[in-house]
């Protein structure tokens, strides 16, 4: 499907890898893993041809189809609707039923010889197996499911991308990729605008996703989902473990003993040749013998160790101890609009309790969560802080609130003076701030950065309840790691805001999920959750599942000729269905666009003041309304009969 072949790329003279050689097979789920600044971006940028390789080649089996994800939002037209923007992704959907009437009509002309009626029957054929395989039949109910599941509302369709958030339009590139059915996804990052019920659709669709995977993300429980293979990026090449995550992860263990081993040989037999060459530099009688092994030292390829995030301890100080209960919320109403978040909510928190909040976004979890920490009002309801209570919150957009003109060091000092400077690099060391970072000004960092720091900052703060919102998000495995060791060991209480499954299975023990008008307890960890989520889904759907249709033992050849003649003679079977379902959906639209356009004249004063202009467009829009809802029942009566093949 895909081939890199002595693939080499650098930057500024400096190398990212050279001479890296890997196939891409059709089905391959694979991780791609590695340091920050390893290349991972670069190595996708290379596929997609954004980038040119300084040497090698990339070659792509014919035909083969490649959706690429970015960490960066790409443009769009923000003029265009949410549903107009995902349907973009159907171009080829559309180019192949265009080739379908094309096909059709000339079948239907007179005159027509033999072998081009059979030409044309063979390229008909192929047009619907390939229009099959896009599930075309279904594409504009795809779409919409594929909205929805990412969190989209139905009233969400019409809106221009305009209205939505960076966060939100990087949804829908993804919606993009899942409607267009690549035969190849490459996907970087695609979880940090995800909520956990999105997450969760996300990864059972690309379970059942029948193209290849070639994902970069420091989401663990994402990856070990979804892949059977990790591709690691390391020393300026890659190197390749079969099975899931935590099989990398293993056999990674594995490797890295027995290269420290190996980086410790090494540096003995380079001590060793150091010490002769100093000893026996001004001996004539040697003067070969020291040649020699100088010129060795220059030849040898060292040895070189990744920094361990085992070995990086970071603590927070000892909490202060508080009352048993640190706050209390009663009869909390909250509402933004007509939008009601809360009402009446009875909630609390005591001291050691360890909780996360979870739902999909918009469903109010942040605006708890904020309103637990004191930085977000409420319209109704008490807020009672418990006795020697100190809060520490990590906003998502906690980097806005640092100091410009401060340089990182005096940012964390702030935190806790106490600390000397030595313990204060660690921490900034921990969050990938390493050397003369320290000392730059807080104004010249990227967001992500801002976002590291403000959590390094936090991490030396002396408070007993930490109220955390989406503290990974611009995190790599190694930072990730360091923060949840430090949380696990924290003696206070936590609040936690998280989609990363893997981050918060060792941190909450009870899981609350915001549904947009409630509060719901899971008394359990976020394994728990997740079994119940799972389990509450399976039953709403019934527990159904299709079997495959098995098929008969016939050779190829005869295979090949028996699918061709189904093909036709499902097309003489459904084209009527096809034709009828799709002249359903263009009625479907002019029906609902003539039910926008009485609602605007129903505003409108000249209608509203005249009753009987009132009385009869009131007549003509109740009209409009029940034939859509006629038109949605044959369109969907339509759809269950070409699912079936009649």
């Amino acid at each position: 499907m895909l081939s890199l072949s002595n693939v080499s790329l650098q930057f500024g003279g400096e190398w990212l890898f050279r001479d890296v050689s890997y196939r891409v097979n059709a089905g391959d789920r694979v991780a791609l893993v590695g340091s920050n600044g390893s290349g991972k971006t670069s190595l996708l940028r290379l596929i997609t041809g954004e980038l040119s390789p300084e040497s090698g080649t990339i070659a792509k089996q014919r035909g083969v189809s490649i959706g690429y994800l970015p960490q960066e939002l790409i443009g769009a037209a923000r003029e265009r609707s949410l549903l107009e923007e995902a349907q973009s992704a159907l171009e080829d959907v559309k180019r192949l039923e265009a080739r379908e009437r094309s096909i059709t009509d000339a079948l239907n002309a007179e005159g027509l010889e033999d072998d081009e009626r059979d030409r044309l029957i063979e390229a008909l054929g192929e047009t619907h197996e390939r229009l099959e395989a896009l599930d075309a039949h279904a594409s504009g109910a795809r779409v919409e499911k594929i909205l929805t599941g990412l969190g989209f509302r139905e009233s969400d369709f019409p809106r221009p991308l305009g209205e939505f958030s960076g966060g939100w339009r990087m949804r829908v590139a993804l919606a993009k990729l899942l409607v267009a059915r690549h035969d190849l996804l490459l996907l970087d990052e695609p979880t940090n605008h995800l909520d956990l019920d999105s997450l969760r659709w996300v990864v059972d669709f690309l379970r059942n996703f029948r193209g290849a995977l070639l994902l970069v993300s420091h989401d663990k429980w994402f990856v070990n989902s979804l892949t059977n293979r990790t591709l690691e990026l390391y020393n300026k090449n890659v190197h390749a473990y079969n099975g899931k995550f935590e099989d990398y992860l293993e056999k990674k263990a594995v490797v890295e003993a027995q290269r420290e081993k190996e980086y410790a040989q090494q540096q003995k037999k380079i001590k060793e040749t150091e010490r002769f060459i100093e000893r026996f530099r001004y001996k004539n009688t040697k003067a070969k013998q020291v040649q020699s092994r100088v010129k060795a030292l220059e030849k040898m390829e060292r040895i070189e160790l990744e920094d361990r995030e085992s070995d990086v301890r970071i603590e927070f100080p000892a909490p202060p101890r508080s009352g048993k209960r640190q706050i209390e919320l009663r009869g909390l109403r909250k509402a933004f609009g007509g939008l009601v978040l809360f009402d009446g909510l009875d909630f609390a928190i005591e001291r050691g309790d360890r909780m996360a909040f979870v739902g999909r976004n918009g469903a109010g979890k942040t605006t708890l969560a904020k309103i637990v920490a004191g930085v977000e009002s409420f319209q109704a309801g008490e807020r009672i802080v418990g006795s020697n209570v100190e809060i520490a919150y990590y906003a998502q957009n906690v980097a806005d609130q640092l100091d410009r003109e401060k340089d990182m060091l005096d940012v964390v000092a702030e935190a806790n003076p106490e600390l000397p400077p030595s313990r204060l690099r660690a921490v900034l060391g921990a969050f990938l701030f390493t050397g003369d970072d320290a000392f730059k000004k807080v104004g010249v960092l990227s967001g992500g950065e801002k976002s590291r720091l403000a959590l390094a900052r936090m991490m030396l703060t002396k408070a007993n309840l930490l109220v955390l919102d989406e503290p990974t998000n611009h995190l790599d495995l190694a930072s990730k790691n360091v923060l949840q060791k430090a949380l696990a060991a924290y003696e206070g209480s936590i609040v936690l805001v998280s989609h990363d499954v893997d981050f918060m299975k060792p941190l909450a023990d009870t899981v609350y999920e915001a549904t947009g008008s409630d509060l719901k307890a899971y008394p359990g960890d976020v394994a728990y959750y997740l079994e119940r989520k799972e389990a509450e889904t399976e039953a709403a759907a019934g527990g159904a599942s299709a079997k495959p249709k098995s098929v008969s033992n016939v050779s190829r050849k005869e295979q090949k000729r028996l699918e061709a003649e189904e093909r036709r003679r499902r097309y003489e079977k459904t084209k009527d269905v096809v034709k009828e379902a799709k002249a359903t959906e263009r009625a479907i639209e002019a029906t609902e666009a003539r039910v926008a356009a009485l609602e605007a004249e129903l505003a409108e004063e000249r209608v509203f003041s005249d009753p009987a202009l009132s009385k009869e467009k009131n007549r003509a829009y109740r009209e409009a309304r029940a034939e859509v809802e006629n038109l949605y029942e044959r369109w969907t009566a339509l759809q269950e009969r070409l699912d079936a093949g009649s």
